[in-house]
């Protein structure tokens, strides 16, 4: 059981590492009048210090600017057994690996 842990947390990093991100810097256009937060790509502004998730996106906003990272891998930069796919619902913005012979049972380390 404790292999399949490990196999787990190891997902957990591809994951993290096979991330899409990108940055926004804050653009300051009137000193005077300096911005109350961030603004998304819907145009909704967002306070200092805030973080949410938004089509399977986690952002944040500092005075810094806006920091978006997908929940979901591009399928094709993550290293997947031969005998098991990578299945991405992104309603729930999860991936799990799962076997391709029975997509109902997670692959398991060899």
């Amino acid at each position: 059981m404790s292999s399949l842990h490990v196999f787990v947390c190891l997902l957990g990093l591809v994951v993290l590492c096979h991330s899409q991100c990108f940055f926004e810097e804050l653009e300051v256009k009137d000193p005077n009048n300096p911005p109350k937060g961030c603004v998304d790509k819907d145009g909704e502004l967002h306070d200092f210090d805030s973080a949410w998730v938004r089509d399977c996106m986690d952002c944040s906003c500092t005075s810094e600017g806006l920091s978006c990272c997908t929940k979901i891998p591009d399928a094709n930069t993550v290293d997947v057994p031969e005998e098991c796919e990578l299945v991405v619902n992104e309603k729930a913005c999860s991936v799990k690996v799962v076997m391709k012979s029975d997509n109902e049972k997670e692959c398991s380390p060899v």
